[in-house]
């Protein structure tokens, strides 16, 4: 119900902003072949702070409805606290785009709401319920440590690069933006895809440091559920620019593929297989963070997800979604190799 919501609005923002088939092509990716389509089998923090964070940007992007737009973004803040310190930047951004200081507000809005929260579920104002809170002590040198006790640049590059969380796997989408071409091609939304990513940014550098970066028990990095949105936009608008070149629609395809099967092994991965992570009183349950034979992403290949009736009909339903989407770059790619201009091989052939 919630992204049903977040769709229609968002529909309702970019009407007449937007291609119609660019906008269908994101919410496919988006809801089939993303980080997204795992987190829709249950509910969680998330989703909601994903929704109303990427509600409020595009209000903030668009122009319109700019407070409702800020208040869904200190909703989802609030929702998950740490998302608080990605707001910041956003909220700077904003203010000195427009020089108006009110577009800090926001930002001890939602400070205040964790406060007072704190203050009437636990009694204390800076009681924020992980004060216990560490892991088990393993062979891992910074293990059973409390709080943000871990390394920056280790957590960085573990939530970016590891098999088992890292988003360049997850969200592979997020890579294109590092191409001038796809840059080039959001010109129109760079504002919107800009906030995205500098809130995907924030996400990264707070939970780099804290000891259960890798977000538990979850399929993938669940902390950063919101990477999917600007990961399937940046992928939305390569297909619908297909075309440029040969090179860059071998590179979408392959982007596109990767996605798709996050989305696909996402809905259809038996996450009772997970429980290997726990063994041992969690002693391995590293292996799932960086191990590619007990990522939840990979494990598949080892342990194939039980097919009965709605596994079989989502996983038909998203390789349909992947074809349609995979279609237009084929067809671009081979055109070119094997167009008019080198026919021949196809002339004379009978059977």
């Amino acid at each position: 119900i919630v992204v049903a919501v977040a769709w229609i609005v968002a529909s309702r923002m970019l009407r007449g902003r937007t291609d119609p088939r660019l906008l269908r092509t994101t919410w496919l990716v988006l809801l089939f072949a993303s980080l997204l389509a795992n987190r829709l089998r249950d509910f969680n923090a998330e989703v909601l702070t994903t929704v109303c964070v990427g509600v409020g940007i595009l209000c903030l992007a668009t122009g319109r409805r700019v407070g409702l737009g800020w208040a869904a973004i200190v909703v989802g803040a609030v929702n998950t606290p740490a998302a608080i310190i990605a707001l910041a930047p956003i909220a700077c951004l904003e203010a000195l785009r427009t020089r108006q200081l009110r577009h800090v507000a926001p930002l001890g809005i939602a400070a205040l709401l964790v406060v007072v929260e704190a203050w009437i579920r636990r009694g204390s104002p800076f009681d924020t319920g992980y004060g216990n809170d560490h892991g088990v002590a393993t062979l891992l040198p910074y293990s059973g440590r409390p709080g943000f006790s871990y390394p920056f640049l280790l957590g960085v590059a573990s939530i970016l690069f590891s098999f088992g969380r890292g988003l360049l796997f997850f969200a592979p989408g997020l890579v294109l933006w590092l191409d001038a071409r796809t840059r080039r091609v959001v010109a129109h939304h760079r504002r919107a895809l800009v906030l995205m990513l500098v809130f995907v940014g924030g996400l990264v550098v707070v939970y780099a440091k804290w000891w259960a970066w890798y977000g538990g028990i979850s399929w993938g990095p669940r902390f950063f559920v919101f990477a999917a949105v600007p990961a399937s936009v940046l992928l939305a608008f390569r297909i619908r620019s297909v075309g440029a070149s040969r090179l860059a629609d071998a590179a979408t395809l392959g982007v596109l593929g990767l996605s798709a099967w996050v989305g696909v092994i996402g809905l259809t991965a038996d996450i009772s297989a997970l429980g290997v992570c726990a063994r041992g009183n969690y002693s391995f349950e590293s292996f799932c963070w960086y191990v590619p034979e007990y990522s939840s992403l990979w494990q598949p290949f080892l342990h194939r997800p039980p097919l009965t009736g709605s596994t079989l009909l989502v996983a038909s339903w998203c390789a349909l979604v992947f074809l349609y989407l995979a279609f237009p770059l084929g067809r671009s790619i081979f055109a070119e190799r094997f167009g008019h201009a080198d026919a021949a091989w196809a002339r004379g052939w009978k059977f």
